[in-house]
């Protein structure tokens, strides 16, 4: 159940607060309370990446007992017609965005030693890495993130790109800059291991055969949440392409690179950091396309690829 509060969302709404803070009531509490909600976090099991219960019939048996022994609880658990069960109080937590920023995590980030340091560029990913390792904090959220993408177990690439996107969008944006931009500047094979750590791979970001560059955009459009960020991205960092073209694709093939200028400022940079863990950062090729796709298919891959904005 820890795990849910790693996950849960951000509060966006007075009465999730409340809930929020009745539970830390109920845990510091001498009057039973946070046996019952021991009991809870014990049988309720929560998937925190899925928000879901494994066993919802156990889990509402003592989601009722809360509800009748601490009945602060009910608007949190049960709904107006008095029906407590542990959807109810997921959907508070669960319901609103997932990918918004957690309350408890960004707290934790501010004790954090690496959260004080200014971003500096043209780091190595081994030196970023090892820094993360050895702050307690950033190493936590790493855990957790590897955890869900370990290349020792089989890839989930939904689950392990909803893990980066908490993982990069949770912490300060001085240090998710510090691990997006990080590179291997000499063939060492250390700070390659680091890097494909730190930024997915090839869990969230390799698809086997590799997409068109075109389907991962066609793709995104069908998202609500990628096409969101997709928009934002453009908006940010290619306003020149989007104030030219918007989504006339037959407009953006007539684009070469020297039409389309980057701004590369703090929004561009939190926009692209944004784009991790969707799919818009699955690798993506042009090869044996028709030719008459081949020079969109260019300018989406330059458009997703492409270091020069941030080089």
């Amino acid at each position: 159940f820890t795990v849910l509060f790693m996950y849960f969302t951000s509060i966006s709404t007075a009465q999730t607060t409340d809930c929020l803070h009745l539970r830390e009531q109920c845990i510091n509490a001498a009057n039973g309370c946070d046996s019952v909600w021991n009991v809870v976090e014990e049988v309720c099991n929560i998937s925190g990446n899925r928000c879901k219960a494994e066993d919802a019939i156990g889990c509402n048996r003592i989601i009722q007992v809360l509800a009748d022994e601490y009945p602060e609880f009910k608007n949190c658990v049960c709904t107006t017609d008095d029906l407590c069960s542990i959807t109810t109080l997921l959907g508070k937590w669960c319901s609103i965005d997932k990918d918004n920023i957690s309350m408890e995590t960004k707290l934790q980030w501010s004790l954090s030693a690496l959260s004080k340091q200014a971003y500096a560029a043209n780091r190595t990913c081994l030196d970023v890495n090892k820094e993360c390792v050895e702050d307690e904090v950033c190493n936590k959220q790493l855990s957790l993130y590897l955890k869900v993408c370990s290349v020792n177990k089989k890839c989930n690439m939904e689950e392990c790109q909803a893990a980066i996107r908490f993982f990069y969008q949770n912490m300060p944006f001085e240090v998710a800059q510090m691990m997006t931009f990080c590179d291997c500047i000499q063939p060492d094979e250390s700070c390659h291991r680091a890097k494909e750590l730190l930024h997915g791979k090839p869990c969230a970001v390799t698809a086997a055969p590799p997409p068109s560059c075109l389907n991962v955009i066609h793709m995104c459009e069908e998202n609500e949440l990628c096409r969101k960020k997709y928009t934002a991205f453009r908006s940010k960092c290619w306003r020149h392409v989007t104030k030219k073209c918007y989504d006339d694709e037959a407009c953006l093939e007539t684009l070469i690179k020297d039409d389309m200028p980057c701004s590369a400022n703090a929004d561009c940079k939190a926009a692209y950091i944004s784009n991790w863990g969707t799919m818009l950062r699955v690798e993506c090729t042009c090869q044996n396309l028709p030719p008459a796709e081949q020079s969109l298919c260019e300018f989406f891959h330059h458009m997703l690829h492409s270091k020069s904005c941030f080089s």
